[in-house]
């Protein structure tokens, strides 16, 4: 019997969403042993660039290849080794016609969708799988077509009766959902709003169902200190983030309290775990 490493698997939509929430668990458990293995689904290629020195008609037209280069890049520096592109079309926020493309992630057939990643967990045998809610975090299609092939492959992988091809069982012991809790996302656009920016709370039809009931959140794993190297990362995504987005626009004390720690929802567990009152604090208790 061979040693098996503790192993997280991330599942992401699009590149970036890799650094926003999950940046610093990534350089955490790297650092402490864990292979940290990373799923993006789609290239990008509707991503709107923000970089108004980039914003060319030549890059939009290949931005899914300048997002890849982007990817790179910054899993480089999260110590992210083990990737794999599943390179589906960006199907475009909500609404839009990119929805309807053929060949969109959002029209993709599930049970194939799911079958390829399960053939991922299998290859890799993740202790735990990381993907967002069944809202996608914030509705978007991509985001939640990634939700669903992970609770399908977390689910399957494990039975030898489902996707025979894609390699002998395994069986992930812990599923989580990311956690944008509603409550730091409200502080930071009240103080962004006191400076007289805009932000999501200027609309009144604002969604705030988007984000996560602070209730929900069971995890919060502490990453304090790989906060610059995760910011760095996420500036490597030049095309879709610049030193004015969001959080990054905020005072260095408020930046640091707000995203001292990243949020999680655990939804399933395999393994036995202790009856707490305060959040858990490591993704991988109940496993090493």
């Amino acid at each position: 019997m061979t040693d098996h490493r503790p192993t997280i698997m991330l599942v992401h939509a699009h590149p970036d969403d890799e650094v926003i929430s999950t940046g610093g668990i990534a350089l955490k458990y790297h650092e402490q042993g864990a292979r940290v293995v990373l799923v993006t689904c789609t290239r990008g290629e509707e991503g709107e660039i923000v970089d108004a020195e980039l914003n060319t008609p030549e890059n939009k037209a290949r931005l899914a290849e300048i997002r890849d280069v982007e990817l790179a890049r910054a899993i480089a520096l999260l110590n992210i080794t083990d990737f794999h592109q599943l390179a589906y079309r960006d199907s475009g926020m909500i609404n839009t016609p990119a929805n309807e493309h053929p060949e969109s992630f959002n029209k993709a057939d599930l049970q194939a969708a799911t079958g390829r990643l399960v053939a991922l967990v299998r290859q890799y045998q993740p202790d735990v799988l990381i993907s967002y809610d069944e809202n996608g975090s914030y509705g978007h299609p991509d985001h939640i077509m990634a939700h669903k092939i992970t609770v399908a492959a977390f689910h399957a992988a494990g039975d030898p009766s489902q996707f025979p091809e894609a390699g002998p069982a395994w069986e992930p012991k812990k599923l989580y959902y990311t956690a944008y809790r509603r409550s730091i996302w409200r502080k930071a656009w009240e103080y962004m709003q006191a400076r007289g920016e805009k932000t999501p709370l200027d609309d009144p039809e604002a969604d705030l169902s988007r984000y996560v009931d602070d209730p929900r959140t069971t995890t919060a794993i502490e990453i304090g200190q790989y906060l610059p190297i995760k910011l760095q990362s996420l500036l490597e995504h030049r095309t879709q983030i610049g030193p004015t987005w969001g959080f990054l626009s905020l005072p260095e004390e408020l930046r640091g309290e707000l995203l001292s720690h990243e949020h999680f929802a655990l939804i399933e567990s395999r393994v036995s775990l202790p009856e707490r009152e305060e959040f858990e604090t490591d993704l991988l208790l109940g496993i090493r």
